[in-house]
């Protein structure tokens, strides 16, 4: 099992069951109780969990997302191939505005030799996109979310609402026919909505597990969406719900 599944894994079951032991972990993954306590050391220090003599406990409630530096990793070549389609769907010349989260991170990596104007809503983004030689990089104000580095709050706001973009590429915890799309911060779901209400065009990016889960914030029907990106995975009930809502799903 590659480090960043078994990661994973090992976020998944101690939030699970509250706290567990080390060599229960092994038993689930495989993995040797040291490689185990290496792993707890990683997520502890990433703030997922609190180490104790022989196991760990989760610092993660249920309804929380796990740190960006864990999910960065995680299915990163599906993200990969999101990003690709979601560049495609771009033209040249067209105004852009950016969400935060890992796979839009791979977007803005995707559009850096393109030639755009770019509004990402994240620093993880507009340090990606600077330099890059025809884009014109525009960067809102805001405050940073902690790890996450997104933009939010009354500046965050007042940039999105002074601009009118061509396409907003959206990123989300949850994303489904009955539930539209949502995200597990307040602040960050309301900052998805001004940067909805902003464009023209909406795109948005999600690996397959999203299409089945529903965070705590709502941000916008699923008809407000134009395209949604996944990956083959997505089961297919859910996007035929979408479809059927009006957006154009892509599956790559």
């Amino acid at each position: 099992m590659a480090s960043t599944d078994r990661l994973r894994q090992i976020t998944d079951a101690v939030r699970e069951a509250g706290r567990i032991g080390v060599a229960e972990l092994a038993a689930l993954t495989g993995a040797s109780e040291m490689t185990i306590r290496r792993d707890l050391e990683v997520l502890a220090d990433q703030g997922v969990l609190e180490r104790y003599r022989g196991g760990a406990r989760s610092l993660l409630l249920r309804g929380e997302e796990p740190p960006f530096a864990l999910r960065a990793q995680e299915g990163l070549e599906v993200k990969r191939r999101i990003a690709a389609e979601a560049a495609g769907l771009i033209a040249d010349g067209e105004s852009v505005v950016l969400d935060s989260g890992t796979t839009c991170l791979e977007v803005a990596r995707a559009l850096e030799d393109r030639r755009l104007t770019v509004m990402p809503l994240s620093l993880h983004a507009a340090n990606a996109l600077t330099g890059a030689p025809q884009l014109t990089l525009l960067v809102p104000g805001g405050r940073p979310r902690p790890g996450e580095l997104a933009l939010t709050g009354p500046l965050t706001a007042a940039s999105l609402a002074a601009l009118r973009f061509d396409t907003a590429v959206i990123g989300c915890c949850g994303v489904n026919a009955a539930d539209g799309l949502t995200a597990y911060d307040l602040d960050d779901a309301a900052v998805k909505r001004a940067a909805i209400a902003s464009a023209r065009r909406v795109i948005a990016v999600a690996e397959a597990p999203k299409l089945s889960r529903t965070a705590l914030a709502f941000v916008t029907p699923a008809s407000a969406l134009h395209a949604l990106i996944t990956d083959e995975a997505a089961p297919d009930d859910e996007t035929g719900a979408l479809t059927a809502a009006g957006v154009t799903v892509r599956k790559v």
